[in-house]
């Protein structure tokens, strides 16, 4: 018999941490290879952490809503490996006082019986449960329970977690005054709790609770903001051969590979090429240290079923076919679309794309997603009236134009930097070949 150490897995390069939403097993379980333990969120994605061995929980080292760092061991699993490179302790070895006991039937129950006690002890006089971390906090720092339950929290449920309550605590005792058209929101200097007396509300308003997701998204874009020298660039781009050809071969495609082709692709392709012309675009930055990625991994910003957005990304991008960058893209989205999508699904990007013209907007400003660089906006296809220059001289034509939008960190990437690569991801759109085969 032997320990095997559950760790905190990697999710993705800029997350190092993720917070325990829910665990799956009971101390005492039998657990198979690859089956589910815990859930855990991170600002990118909600997942599920597997068993990489067989064996029984013997103890879970952390509780729900507990802020986990990457790579701490989560919970000990007694296998009956004696070869594991994860094993950290034989149990021939241990001594008579340290061997590991897996809990009767019995010991179980009790064991549940004493945890609904202690979540009972743990709650609010309204019933809102805080976990005992949080609760030594505000002891600690006199915080009262009606100031307690002033505190917005973050956590699975609405549940103030670590992270909530010290910021709390970095604010508490600052006047706020918020004013809005409809009335003046007073916040008082011992809490932040909003005074119900300022707060009218007319009859057809309703207050909507932010999920976790909407708010962990809200403190990473606030973040980058803070975080990165924000300046954009612009380029209009002619993309009619684009057009023409992609409505001469999406049926053929689809009877070939069973995929729709849709602009994406193309400009992921487009993309990817002018990534390896101008590999500084593809970069990391922490402040001190550029990081120059080998790997050109493009992230594709995708709706969630929430209508939430995600960064799902497309590896090693620029070794892929047109009919390969197209059934990733198709893949990526289904799986966000659907909640499928995994940790690794998410993680090693180095440089984002959004698609606005989605959603009808002609350009935008999207802001960087930490730690890259530069993010690069597709507005929407339009047809416009265009000055065509011929051999036999220039006239008015019908073309179809969009703009393309690149906000990119000038602390690292200088305006040359920044408009000469999105007016080669233009070239090479623009010359499209109309009779080309995929």
């Amino acid at each position: 018999m032997s320990k095997f150490e559950l760790k905190l897995p990697k999710m993705g390069e800029s997350v190092a941490e993720a917070t325990i939403t829910g665990w799956l097993k009971e101390v005492g379980e039998t657990i198979e290879l690859d089956e589910a333990i815990v859930e855990i969120a991170t600002d990118k994605v909600d997942s599920e952490v597997p068993s990489e061995v067989e064996g029984v929980l013997i103890e879970r080292l952390f509780d729900v809503d507990d802020v986990v760092e990457v790579g701490k061991t989560i919970a000990i699993i007694e296998t009956n490996s004696t070869s594991s490179k994860d094993v950290i302790i034989e149990a021939a070895s241990l001594k008579e006082d340290d061997k590991p006991i897996i809990p009767s039937v019995d010991s179980v129950k009790a064991a549940d019986k004493k945890s609904e006690e202690i979540l009972v002890n743990l709650s609010s006089p309204t019933g809102k449960f805080y976990s005992p971390l949080v609760r030594n906090i505000a002891k600690k720092e006199k915080i009262s329970m009606d100031e307690l339950e002033s505190i917005v929290g973050s956590g699975k449920d609405n549940r103030v977690t670590k992270n909530d309550i010290l910021s709390y605590l970095a604010n508490r005792g600052k006047p706020k005054t918020i004013s809005t058209d409809k009335a003046e929101i007073k916040v008082s200097e011992e809490s932040t709790k909003v005074d119900p007396i300022a707060m009218k509300l007319s009859g057809g308003d309703e207050i909507i609770e932010m999920t976790r997701m909407g708010k962990l998204i809200a403190k990473h874009m606030v973040d980058s903001v803070h975080t990165a020298a924000h300046v954009q660039s612009f380029i209009e781009v002619d993309v009619t051969n684009i057009v023409k050809w992609r409505n001469r071969v999406k049926d053929d495609f689809f009877k070939r590979e069973g995929e729709k082709i849709t602009f994406t692709p193309i400009f992921m392709e487009a993309i990817a090429k002018a990534i390896k012309e101008f590999p500084m675009i593809n970069i990391s930055f922490d402040g001190e240290k550029i990081i120059k990625r080998n790997d050109i991994n493009l992230g594709m910003a995708a709706a969630l079923a929430d209508g939430n957005l995600i960064v799902p990304v497309i590896k090693k991008a620029d070794l892929l076919s047109l009919v390969g960058m197209t059934k990733a893209v198709n893949d990526l989205a289904r799986k966000a679309r659907s909640g499928g999508l995994s940790p690794d699904d998410i993680m090693d990007g180095t440089y984002t794309v959004t698609n606005v013209g989605s959603f009808g907007s002609i350009m935008g400003t999207p802001i960087i997603n930490q730690p890259q660089v530069a993010i690069l906006a597709l507005g929407a296809i339009r047809k416009m009236p265009s000055v065509v220059e011929t051999s036999e001289g220039d006239f008015i034509g019908i073309r179809h134009k969009m703009i393309i939008s690149h906000s990119y960190d000038h602390r690292v990437v200088n305006g040359a930097l920044g408009g000469m690569f999105i007016k080669k991801v233009a070239d090479y759109l623009e010359a499209w070949d109309l009779n080309a085969d995929f």
